[in-house]
């Protein structure tokens, strides 16, 4: 099993490759019990945002690591995928904006722009 930050940033790596836009991850352990790290991820459109969402869960089930849970997939404006360590948020712009989870997330050092800067 690959370690929180690693699959964090595979994940970044995956969703950028795919056209994702505006990546985030956000270490949150030290916050909360239910995961180590959120990305957070915008996709261009609905259909981008269930493609984004698709992808990622073939490429990482190639590499052997599936989701233990997944939300949002019926209506594609915020799907969450659920890898234990780390939870995956890919939002439709709009539901992005309105729900601001990094504004909810991040304490001032917790939060790594992808690719960072």
């Amino acid at each position: 099993m690959m370690e929180p930050k690693a699959l964090a940033s595979r994940i970044a790596e995956i969703l950028d490759g795919k056209g994702a836009t505006d990546i985030q991850l956000l270490e949150v352990g030290h916050m909360t019990s239910i995961t180590d790290f959120f990305v957070v991820a915008s996709g261009r459109n609905v259909q981008n945002v269930h493609t984004l969402a698709e992808d990622l869960e073939e490429k990482l089930a190639e590499e052997g690591i599936e989701p233990r849970r997944k939300e949002g997939k019926n209506g594609a404006r915020w799907i969450v995928l659920d890898y234990a360590q780390v939870i995956v948020h890919i939002f439709h712009p709009e539901e992005r904006q309105y729900y601001n989870m990094e504004r909810l997330w991040q304490d001032g050092t917790n939060q790594e722009p992808y690719p960072e800067t």
